[in-house]
């Protein structure tokens, strides 16, 4: 879990819409924080590890606007990171990743 992971399909979003602004990613750090940014968001994370997982809150910016939310993220036996994450009161994706 811990490390940068290269986010590359949503359900929601095209997949060449990810890297508007950078390359869509997700990364868990060792202390527990950790940070996000797709299309034009872009998340802080505090992150609680399992052996192959991570449920997490988050505060950032979604096109300039203030959003919050959690999400988790959960590894699969083929190395694929399936990661949901919602807003406080709002819309909820799902997206996958491949370690970076």
């Amino acid at each position: 879990m811990i490390g940068k992971w290269r986010i590359f399909e949503a359900d929601d979003y095209a997949a060449r819409d990810l890297d508007l602004v950078e390359p869509a990613f997700i990364q868990f750090n060792a202390d527990g924080a950790g940070q996000f940014k797709f299309i034009c968001v872009d998340g802080a994370m505090e992150c609680g590890y399992s052996a192959n997982g991570a449920d997490f809150d988050w505060v950032g910016v979604d096109e300039m606007d203030e959003a919050s939310g959690s999400g988790d993220a959960d590894l699969g036996e083929d190395g694929i990171l399936t990661i949901t994450i919602s807003r406080f009161k709002g819309h909820e994706a799902t997206f996958s990743a491949r370690r970076w």
